[in-house]
């Protein structure tokens, strides 16, 4: 796909504030009250999975590798309740991502929500809801407005 928009010049304040977004989202991760930086990876795959963003797929899966991620489980992301591979908090934080990320057609059921809560505290299942909203966001914009899918390089906006 190629870019359709330039977004960043287009307008601004619309990329400032996606960035700003990021930053919080990006701060939180292997704090000793945040979350872990692998937790939050493969989050941001998932979604990118389930919203076939290939722009943010390709940046995603090369950070979570440049960061020491296993590449078997970014290749297994897509059946990870069949797969061994991901810790409890890791399999809470996929449901509650798939589920915000398709809450249109399941909603978010209660019962979901009792299953997801014990394994994060208030605040990091705070912060991990606004990572599913950011990267949510960044998906749309890329798929949206075109991005130039394969350029990214390991920590290029870091």
């Amino acid at each position: 796909m190629s870019i359709r928009v330039n977004y960043s010049e287009a307008s601004p304040g619309a990329l400032k504030a996606m960035l700003g977004l990021e930053k919080h989202v990006s701060g939180i991760a292997d704090k000793p009250d945040g979350l872990p930086l692998t937790l939050l990876e493969l989050v941001r795959f998932r979604v990118s999975q389930l919203n076939s963003c290939a722009f943010c797929l390709d940046m995603h899966s090369k950070d979570a590798l440049a960061k020491g991620e296993k590449g078997q489980r970014l290749y297994l992301l897509n059946a990870w309740r069949e797969a061994p591979f991901y810790t409890a908090q890791e399999q809470a934080a996929l449901e509650w991502a798939e589920s915000l990320t398709l809450m249109a057609t399941k909603g978010i059921p209660d019962t979901l929500f009792e299953r997801v809560k014990p394994h994060f505290s208030d605040q990091q299942l705070t912060d991990l809801t606004l990572a599913i909203v950011a990267i949510n966001g960044w998906n749309r914009f890329a798929v949206g407005l075109g991005a130039d899918i394969g350029s990214y390089q390991p920590g290029q906006f870091d």
